[in-house]
């Protein structure tokens, strides 16, 4: 299992949220088999998401797709997220 690890800083949490659910397709279509979504508890605009994946390289083409880079703007995150591509040990 391979894991993308990613975290920003979003303009407003709760409509990041509603624009991130309803862009839930692409998530699957690029691969991701599991979804986790965390933000700090006296921040909610700090996020910490965890997309799992089968392989690593189905995660780094997730990170290449210009149609996931599209709508990571979309959905408000303001600044470039911090990425980290974790493999299962």
């Amino acid at each position: 299992m391979a894991q993308l690890v990613e975290q920003h800083r979003v303009n407003d949490y709760d409509a990041w949220r509603k624009v991130c659910d309803e862009v839930e397709p692409l998530w699957t279509s690029g691969g991701v088999t599991e979804k986790d979504v965390h933000h700090e508890k006296d921040d909610s605009n700090n996020v910490l998401v965890f997309h799992r994946f089968n392989t690593i390289g189905e995660a780094q083409a997730f990170m290449d797709n210009a149609e996931v880079h599209a709508a990571m703007q979309r959905v408000g995150i303001a600044g470039p997220p911090r990425v980290e591509f974790i493999e299962e040990a």
